[in-house]
């Protein structure tokens, strides 16, 4: 298998909390929820990049889906990774996820390998860091 990914899935308690904390909060362009006529298939599909799209889909519509039972959700096994050029971006985006109803889990601080990181969950408790790698090109 060629390692690929083009969606990465969040499994969302709301759909439509969950799409004015993308949209309305982080700004991230959508045309909002898709798929209503469906009786699991209401989504939100955000492009990140080319290639790459972040969708928003309620973890009971995943659950018929697979055929798995919903679980609890737990922060610490996934995290997304949001790069930015300055640490004053860092802080920038810190506030405005934290505006938009995120929970601040950790600060902006300077990290141990040379960086500069902080920790929000979104509405679901989803995991971001929002990081500056001195290392690393945008």
């Amino acid at each position: 298998m060629k390692p690929r990914i083009t969606v990465l899935t969040l499994g969302v308690a709301d759909l439509e909390r969950s799409l004015r904390f993308y949209r309305d909060g982080l700004g991230f362009p959508t045309v909002g929820v898709i798929g209503k006529e469906f009786e699991y298939g209401a989504v939100v599909f955000i492009d990140l990049q080319p290639g790459l799209r972040l969708a928003l889909w309620p973890r009971r519509s995943i659950a018929h889906d697979t055929g798995l039972a919903e679980q609890p959700a737990s922060a610490t096994e996934f995290t997304l990774g949001h790069n930015v050029s300055s640490r004053e971006e860092v802080d920038a985006v810190m506030q405005q996820a934290e505006q938009a109803g995120a929970a601040m889990v950790k600060p902006p601080h300077d990290a141990f390998w040379g960086g500069y990181t902080g920790y929000f969950q979104d509405l679901d408790g989803h995991l971001w860091e929002v990081v500056w790698n001195p290392e690393w090109a945008e």
